[in-house]
């Protein structure tokens, strides 16, 4: 069976593509044939050693896997083989057939692929959770989206416009607005003179929700333009520099800086998590979101669709297809 191992923290192109052992389930495990993997820029971190958690070495990584179930541990009790499921974890899935826990799998209904199975979980899973329990973002209000071409910026865009937001995206390159324009923003902008065009947009009343996976020296520009009662949400930072804010700023504006953390929100409420996935499903049956799936790739090349990803180099979501 191949796949894809993390030996050592370092550079990306670090990974090795090798064979293992075939998976054995036991007790609550299912081992899962993949049909397709998604790739997502935590699991670049997690190899170079930059991410909150490290696993002990050697790990494969991966976050999300969709596929059907070979086979179950004689303690599982509602999966069975021939199943179609998408599953997530923390690591363990660049790799042929994965093994899960059967509480870390979702059966997937008929009408979802595998690629968009797994770009509704991590991705979409993030931006949903952010804007509606983090950010509370309510019909009518103004939210900005940093980095928006992104998985996790195209689905704070689809997801905005399904809870009823006017929805700015901000994107560096044209073909990464038309993806932002395409998913639905209202307002597609660039990173030039990013102050003035919020201002002229949002208006004296300043921004209700900004959604920030970026950082750097755009939260720097982004924190000047809330509006008062306004949720700033810290989604991660892909510009490179984890900024400082000057906290007499939230006192003047009277705005919230709020984090999110998807993982921790899966395993310390599962039962919200849950309803978020029924809602997104149904979502993605009514045709409110629709992921982006911007390219197909082998399970061998992970490590160069992690380096693109790491260099922003990625629209929507990339699947890898073992």
């Amino acid at each position: 069976m191949k796949a894809v191992l993390c030996t050592a923290y370092g550079p990306i192109d670090g990974l090795i593509y090798t064979e293992l052992p075939e998976p054995e389930a036991t007790g609550s495990q299912v081992v899962i044939k993949a049909k397709a993997v998604g790739v997502n820029y935590p699991d670049g971190l997690l190899v170079q050693g930059l991410y909150q958690a490290k696993p002990e070495l050697p790990f494969i990584p991966g976050m999300e896997m969709a596929g059907t179930v070979e086979s179950v541990g004689p303690e599982v009790k509602h999966l069975r083989p021939g199943m179609r499921v998408v599953a997530t974890a923390g690591t363990g899935a660049f790799v042929q057939k994965g093994i899960f826990a059967e509480a870390q799998c979702i059966p997937l209904p008929d009408d979802i692929s595998d690629a968009d199975a797994c770009a509704l979980m991590c991705g979409f899973g993030t931006s949903h959770h952010a804007l509606k329990q983090r950010g509370l973002l309510k019909p009518g209000e103004t939210l900005v989206v940093a980095g928006a071409a992104g998985a996790t910026g195209l689905a704070a865009v689809e997801i905005g416009k399904a809870l009823g937001a006017n929805v700015i995206a901000i994107a560096s390159t044209d073909a990464k607005r038309d993806a932002a324009r395409a998913a639905g923003a209202d307002h597609v902008i660039g990173y030039d003179n990013l102050k003035d065009a919020l201002r002229e947009l949002a208006g004296k009343k300043g921004v209700d929700v900004v959604f920030d996976p970026v950082g750097g020296d755009t939260f720097d520009t982004l924190v000047r333009t809330m509006g008062r009662h306004g949720r700033y949400l810290v989604v991660g930072f892909a510009a490179g520099r984890i900024p400082q804010l000057s906290v007499n700023l939230a006192l003047v504006k009277e705005f919230c800086l709020v984090g999110v953390f998807w993982g921790a929100f899966t395993q310390h409420e599962p039962a919200v998590y849950a309803e978020n996935v029924r809602e997104l499903f149904g979502w993605h049956r009514d045709g409110k979101v629709k992921p982006l799936i911007s390219a197909r790739r082998p399970l061998s090349e992970a490590p160069q669709v992690l380096t693109q990803l790491m260099e922003r180099g990625v629209s929507g979501k990339i699947v890898l297809e073992p």
